[in-house]
């Protein structure tokens, strides 16, 4: 980890790196150590009731304010002439004048500018030295400042040295609230997106993931431009060089099923695919921890020590032994560490093309099987779909199980329209022979209230089985409904979870249920009827009628 330095530090070719970005701060802390920003923390976070504070384990424990998610709906991107043509515009992509982000610019480099001390952290994203992007973080709080050291790939010392430009720089003024009046904004929160100047600006936000995701929305213009696959997914690595992906929606499994003790972890959340193969576009990993235990899910647990940051949990204040249980401040609480606290990583954070990829589900409608391969043009149209289902309590107003689809398993991070990245996707799997696996983390035997979850263990068997090519020479059978193939038995596996609807000891209920959510898969996808081609059509689910059932 590199030396705090200060502006009285730094080299000149810094200091006009800085006045060139328009910071004037009395005192700026470069790249500061985990041990600096410990005791930044500990003397300056202070929030009502809540302030920093050093878990039983080590690990910085840091709050957000008021939001303890990312602000999709104020996510907004600058409408100009290099790029209008490209971006999906839209609910997701959400136009902002050029007059607007000057107008936020301003207000946050005021913001930045009048207070004391500023973090800047000077990293990099994208482990393919071919590909990655020079990133700057300038903000003010140092929770802000040791989360980005971890998210972000550390330059070595020499690295940091010829730093020179960055390529993009993200202004986090968070605690300043945006100003709703601006023509563009619809309330205090604006992320905002300017690829013209290749600059992002947060206010009203404190949500760290906002610089993360904010880097990640950045790749995902850039490199599929040069048709290079950008994908919100986890990834990692067998003994032989066999590489799978994992794509899934939050709630899903997949920073937990890809942080297997016999697998090397590429990464946890974004990578790219380009002609050497696949890697890693982060230097960290940043999982959910509500109901985190040893037992279940040791890799991460032992993650979670000194340089780590834990956010929005409660802890003992007697002992500060942290409450993974308690949901009190947030459902999304997080933890955030470098990727070497794994113990068995992938050097390099590249690997070769992968073998396999799983698309993970929480169907908490308890309809699709446990496990099913799909065929290339399934593939995409689940890709296009990423559905998965919210339980009933969630949210206020959740009775029952509501579907969600969010395309391409990220959409609130794409740029371009969700068929782009499909079409890369077939384009790449066509090339390199990929089997891919639609996996149910959900329920079985029923819906949500009535079913129970799958068992993690069962989960982790039928990964093993697909990944480990036994799941090749057994038997299969095909769904009426969604047209799945999914094996009949599975080694570790009760071959009698794998059928869903045997599980269910209604099984008129199962069908009208199957129905319910094939109507749902159906009213979502016609949005993109006219844009993908008629074989993806093709392979939608079909809605039984009485006589078929």
């Amino acid at each position: 980890m590199n030396n705090t330095t200060t502006i009285n530090e730094i080299s000149d070719e810094f200091r006009q790196s800085l006045e060139k970005e328009r910071i004037f701060a009395k005192t700026i802390y470069r790249n500061p150590s985990p041990a600096f920003l410990y005791q930044m923390a500990l003397q300056h976070e202070h929030y009502p009731g809540r302030q920093c504070a050093i878990a039983s384990t080590g690990a910085m424990i840091a709050y957000s304010g008021a939001k303890t998610g990312r602000s999709p709906k104020d996510k907004r991107i600058v409408r100009e002439a290099s790029t209008e043509r490209d971006i999906h515009w839209g609910e997701i992509n959400i136009p902002l004048s050029e007059d607007s982000f000057q107008r936020n610019f301003d207000m946050a480099l005021g913001f930045i500018n009048g207070r004391t001390p500023v973090y800047v952290v000077d990293g990099i994203a994208g482990w393919d030295s071919q590909e990655r992007i020079k990133v700057r973080i300038i903000c003010v709080r140092p929770y802000h400042a040791l989360f980005m050291t971890n998210m972000l790939i550390r330059p070595t010392q020499e690295e940091l040295e010829a730093f020179g430009e960055p390529d993009w720089t993200v202004y986090n003024a968070g605690q300043c609230p945006a100003d709703s009046h601006i023509e563009g904004l619809t309330s205090n929160a604006s992320i905002d997106f300017n690829f013209a100047t290749r600059q992002i600006v947060i206010l009203g936000t404190e949500y760290a993931g906002c610089m993360k995701k904010g880097v990640f929305t950045v790749l995902n213009y850039t490199l599929p431009k040069k048709r290079i696959l950008s994908m919100h997914c986890s990834a990692n690595v067998g003994a032989d060089g066999d590489v799978a992906l994992f794509f899934g929606l939050s709630g899903t499994g997949k920073t937990t099923l890809s942080a297997d003790p016999n697998r090397a972890l590429i990464g946890d959340d974004e990578h790219g695919w380009n002609d050497n193969g696949i890697f890693n576009f982060e230097g960290g990993c940043y999982a959910k921890t509500i109901h985190l235990s040893q037992e279940q899910e040791p890799e991460i647990w032992d993650a979670i020590r000194f340089g780590s940051v834990l956010e929005n949990v409660v802890y003992d204040p007697k002992t500060n032994i942290v409450d993974y249980d308690d949901d009190s401040i947030t459902e999304n609480t997080r933890v955030s560490y470098p990727l070497e606290f794994m113990s068995n990583v992938q050097p390099g954070g590249r690997a070769g093309h992968p073998k396999n990829i799983v698309f993970l589900t929480c169907d908490a409608y308890g309809i699709l099987p446990p496990i099913s391969k799909l065929t290339k043009e399934q593939a995409m149209y689940h890709f296009i779909s990423g559905y998965t289902a919210k339980v009933a309590g969630t949210e206020v107003g959740v009775k029952e199980p509501q579907a969600a689809f969010s395309a391409c398993y990220g959409e609130a991070f794409m740029v371009w329209h969700p068929v782009y990245y499909a079409e890369l996707l077939k384009e790449k799997m066509m090339k390199h022979e990929t089997s891919v696996w639609l996996v149910n983390t959900g329920w079985n035997g029923g819906p949500y209230g009535i079913g129970k979850r799958m068992s993690l263990k069962h989960t982790r068997a039928m990964l093993n089985a697909a990944l480990n090519g036994d799941l090749d020479a057994v038997e299969y059978k095909i769904d009426p409904v969604f047209g799945l193939s999914y094996p009949t038995s599975c080694p570790n596996v009760p071959s009698d979870i794998l059928d869903p609807k045997s599980t269910w000891q209604d099984k008129k209920a199962y069908d009208d249920m199957a129905n319910k959510l094939a109507h749902k898969f159906i009213e979502h996808f016609a949005q993109y009827a006219d844009a993908v081609p008629e074989d993806l059509m093709r392979v939608q689910p079909k809605v039984m009628d009485d006589a078929k059932k």
